[in-house]
């Protein structure tokens, strides 16, 4: 079946949420790094318990609600202006370096986000990036009020585009998020931005577990969720060769 459209996830994926660091560092020296692993469990963590509760708040209110417990829980003090700086980058988070180049190679296919991010924060931060050129269409869940993986979810990539899941290639390096579109009938690529080999030989080179090797630990390998995804790529620069692949 040819691919007409590649649809991605945004953060993670399109975006690297760690950029976030240097933010959170500059705020609390010394606590940057765990900072930012926090507040990105939480973040997710949020968006499905307020799934499975049915109590729905967009994703700006779950970041915000992310940060205030991560900051809470570590101890910190901070003022309003450093919350906003913090909460600011999420505006203004760095593209992975081969994205632009990826998405521009193949605007022969209708390109897209689907995200759990608001609609307001998506199309902040697409413009920022220069992405608002490239792509067709900015997907935010809220329509649907739940997020992903939710099977409604992935329901308004059909409805926004018009092409039947059997010929879209769902993009993310989230695993959770690749199992959760796969579970939904599309053509999913995983991003392996990080192996198994890398988290050994991380966790082997010191006798601490730093918090960023433990948050990959938790939310870059593959789940048991008895999905796999089609294909598994290292980098988003694989694409354009994968998607040309599936030509008949």
């Amino acid at each position: 079946m040819t691919i007409k459209a590649v649809v991605f996830d945004a953060y993670g994926t399109l975006y690297d949420i760690q950029s976030v660091a240097a933010v959170t560092e500059e705020a609390f020296p010394g606590y940057g790094e765990i900072v930012t692993q926090i507040w990105r469990i939480k973040q997710l963590e949020y968006t499905w318990l307020r799934s499975l509760m049915r109590r729905y708040e967009d994703f700006s209110v779950i970041t915000r609600d992310s940060l205030v417990y991560t900051l809470n829980v570590l101890g910190l003090k901070h003022d309003a202006a450093a919350f906003e700086r913090i909460m600011d980058k999420y505006l203004h988070l760095d593209l992975y370096p081969d994205a632009m180049a990826t998405l521009i190679a193949m605007k022969d296919r209708k390109l897209a986000i689907l995200s759990n991010g608001s609609t307001d924060m998506l199309n902040a931060l697409v413009h920022n990036s220069g992405l608002d050129r490239v792509l067709d269409a900015t997907i935010s869940i809220d329509s649907k009020k739940i997020f992903k993986p939710a099977p409604d979810a992935y329901t308004l990539i059909e409805a926004r585009l018009g092409i039947a899941p059997a010929e879209v290639l769902f993009v993310s390096s989230n695993p959770w998020d690749a199992c959760g579109a796969k579970a939904f009938g599309l053509n999913v690529a995983w991003i392996e931005r990080v192996t198994p080999q890398a988290m050994a030989l991380a966790c082997v080179k010191s006798d601490l577990v730093a918090p960023l090797t433990m948050f990959k630990a938790l939310r870059t390998q593959v789940d048991e969720l008895g999905v796999t995804p089609d294909h598994r790529i290292h980098a988003l620069s694989e694409l354009p060769d994968l998607v040309a692949a599936r030509e008949p």
